[in-house]
């Protein structure tokens, strides 16, 4: 009896479009990108049983094929759009098209087969939906403070405050319902309290991290650390030994946790004599504060893996 090789599939997501490309046959074929094209799309793909499914993180354009998919038992997976590039990039595929980015990611999930984690339930999209509106809500601020930092015409100025007090209702209305939204699950009310434990995380880096880190507790430290991007990576070659960086991983985790960390350094004794020995020994401020990001985030996930509040912490192997 002949075996059927396995089918590996790439799925490229715009607002209205889901392109997608089967392999090794060359199929490719569109649907929408709404609630009956991607039934469609579980129709044509459900009695295939695809090895892998991939699609690029699109701004949350994938969350809704992605999330039926796998509610179908189909095993696809999400993935960092740089990565795509770059494998591109390296097989030569120059040439961008919404058909040949499907094509492209159906090799990706041939060539690199990521491995197919679990993606968040209804109640997490909400979390992290939230919380991605808070931080745009974040940005805004800034920037309408920097423009009213230039703004000379009295008018204009006016309309920047207004605006400004406008953003700041919503900040602190879109905090209230995450505090509340949070409180709301036993298990994420239990973890937010154990984050909290640690001085310098405050609510945002712990809500940052339920919404957009839900490994955290389930991974090792190396895992964990090499997940959000701050896992050191060597540049070795022969008998040159390169400078140790960090690179990839979860921006908008770095971004909060940086943050963090900065306050850590300063009222969190075990993270502030991590980071005074560090540069006592030479090192940079930014390498020591990126160890320290690291450290503070290994400690936070020793804490939740065990359920241990910061005074009564495991930190073995952090």
């Amino acid at each position: 009896m002949e075996t059927q090789a396995p089918l590996w599939v790439g799925v490229d997501v715009d607002q209205e479009q889901l392109h997608v490309h089967l392999r090794p046959s060359g199929e490719a074929f569109a649907c929408g990108n709404t609630p009956p094209g991607i039934q469609d799309l579980l129709r044509r793909l459900s009695p295939l049983r695809p090895e892998r499914i991939v699609m690029e993180a699109s701004g949350g354009l994938e969350a809704s094929a992605a999330f039926a998919l796998a509610q179908a038992g189909l095993p696809v997976v999400v993935v960092n759009p740089r990565q795509v590039r770059n494998f591109a990039r390296a097989t030569g595929r120059l040439a961008k098209t919404d058909p040949l980015d499907a094509a492209v990611l159906a090799q990706f999930a041939e060539a690199v087969q990521p491995p197919v984690r679990p993606l968040p339930d209804a109640e997490a999209q909400i979390l992290e939906a939230l919380v991605t509106r808070r931080r745009q809500v974040v940005e805004m601020l800034s920037s309408e403070k920097n423009r009213l930092s230039r703004a000379r015409e009295k008018r204009v100025r006016s309309h920047i405050e207004a605006h400004i007090r406008w953003l700041e209702s919503e900040d602190q209305e879109l905090m209230r319902q995450l505090a509340e939204f949070v409180k709301q699950s036993p298990l994420w009310h239990e973890r937010a309290e154990i984050l909290q434990s640690a001085k310098g995380v405050g609510p945002v880096l712990a809500q940052t991290l339920l919404a957009y880190l839900p490994e955290l507790g389930s991974l090792n430290g190396k895992q964990i650390a090499a997940l959000v991007g701050v896992a050191p990576i060597n540049r070795d070659s022969g008998h040159m030994r390169g400078r140790r960086t960090t690179w990839g991983g979860r921006g908008r985790i770095r971004a909060v946790l940086y943050m963090a960390t900065v306050a850590a350094t300063r009222f969190n004794p075990v993270i502030k004599a991590f980071y005074v020995r560090l540069r006592a020994a030479g090192k940079q401020a930014k390498v020591a504060l990126t160890a320290a990001m690291r450290k503070l985030l290994l400690i936070l996930n020793a804490m939740v893996k065990h359920g241990t509040l910061w005074e009564n912490r495991i930190t073995h192997g952090t």
